[in-house]
């Protein structure tokens, strides 16, 4: 056999595939590669608790689904405009005035296939080899990938339990170079839960003014999670004069419990929207169509449910904070919103479990939840503060006490 005929199938002779930087530079989502492993492990019969994932264990809303099924019956089933039906966008358009402030049109709404193709297309249409994007830490592990897919370096402000998981408008000050091109702001966080208030978002407004060359992403996916009176404010609705520089990023996925129906969308200047249609075009092309139809109704119809899920996270939220309090060598502040506690394992770490293996770092720590307790939860390495774990309270109730008391029992193992 001629070596033109060999294959890249098995074998001691299949020839090396040499991959691009690009690939190299970037490791897979932690999040995403715990879940799996979770699932993996539940299909072969462990009993695996999944906490990793931040998806809402509620079912999507019955006239979402309706309209699902009235857009198949109706024909909406073809191709649609790169990103996003007429409809939608002014639906979208619609959202963001009647509760944000913004003043957009269809033309400044782009809408892709999740909140994370919407992010995507935004860095690479303007991140370039030397560009910087300051990104706060803890942060929702994408932020960086996306960042080093494009070629542009991640620059990491880390605040710690001390700081109210939170950037505080002079760290950012301090951070902004000429190379900087974006700063993500992202309220309430993922993974920490944590809020900005209007009067924290409008002083890094002030701090953005100063340096013209700077970019702001808001991730406002979890804006309608929030607790004990938080108020959710958005930087472009607080500082108007700022909208050509904002990208509001936002979608159904988890306030409409969306997550599988892939449809996010962000507002945004004209000329940055076109860009991400260009490169949406030759990547995904158009969302799923039925999909976009269920947005509609989504955006358009009754939200009564968000209020009746919010109770129901928020009583788990207080279950879950107290639990994790009460666990020697734990602190857990109560998030704002979103749907996970951030808690801090410095108490834990340098401990033995019962096999003689020692819990060096909180990835040790993630491990043995996995391996003793069959629970799944995030390492807070994988959102750039150590040592902490993520836990996402969107479970049943009954489900979270089953695996708040195996992680007690694991807590209360180690010496």
């Amino acid at each position: 056999m001629s070596d033109s005929s060999k294959t890249t199938g098995a074998g001691s002779d299949t020839p090396s595939i040499a991959f691009a930087d690009r690939v190299t530079r970037i490791a897979p989502s932690p999040t995403v590669a715990i879940s799996s492993l979770a699932l993996d492990l539940r299909a072969a019969g462990r009993d695996v608790i999944g906490l990793a994932v931040g998806e809402p264990d509620f079912d999507t809303p019955p006239h979402v689904k309706e309209a699902a099924i009235r857009a198949i019956h109706d024909g909406h089933t073809k191709y649609t405009q790169v990103d996003g039906i007429p409809e939608l966008k002014e639906a979208v358009a619609e959202k963001f005035r009647r509760e944000n402030g913004l003043d957009v049109s269809a033309a400044n709404i782009s809408v892709g296939t999740g909140g994370k193709q919407v992010l995507f297309n935004a860095l690479m249409a303007t991140v370039q080899a030397g560009d910087e994007v300051i990104i706060p830490a803890p942060y929702w592990v994408s932020f960086a990938g996306i960042t080093e897919v494009a070629g542009g370096t991640p620059v990491f402000l880390a605040s710690g339990f001390a700081d109210g998981l939170k950037l505080s408008p002079e760290r950012l000050e301090a951070a902004i170079t000429p190379r900087s091109r974006w700063v993500i702001i992202n309220s309430p966080s993922n993974p920490t839960g944590m809020g900005y208030s209007a009067d924290e978002l409008r002083a890094f407004a002030d701090v953005i003014r100063r340096h013209p060359n700077l970019m702001v992403i808001s991730d406002d996916l979890y804006e309608h999670l929030t607790y004990d009176g938080f108020e959710f404010s958005t930087i472009a609705g607080l500082a108007p004069d700022l909208a050509d520089r904002v990208l509001t990023l936002n979608g159904v996925s988890k306030s409409y419990c969306m997550t599988g129906w892939r449809i996010g969308f962000a507002a945004a200047p004209v000329p940055l929207v076109k860009a991400m249609a260009k490169l949406q075009s030759q990547s995904t092309s158009s969302p799923g169509s039925i999909a976009q139809h269920a947005a509609v109704a989504a955006l358009n119809g009754p939200t009564g449910f968000i209020a009746e899920n919010n109770a129901a996270f928020a009583r788990r939220r207080a279950m879950v904070v107290a639990a994790l309090n009460a666990m020697e060598g734990v602190s857990c502040p109560a998030p704002d919103g979103a749907f996970y506690v951030f808690a801090d394992i410095a108490g834990l770490i340098g401990k033995t479990r019962p096999d003689g293996k020692v819990i060096g770092n909180d990835s040790d720590f993630a491990a043995a939840l996995l391996e003793l307790a069959e629970v799944a939860v995030v390492p807070g390495v994988a959102f750039g503060l150590s040592p902490a774990f993520r836990l996402s309270f969107a479970a049943a109730d009954d489900v979270l006490q089953t695996a708040l008391g195996r992680i007690a029992e694991v807590i209360a193992s180690l010496r």
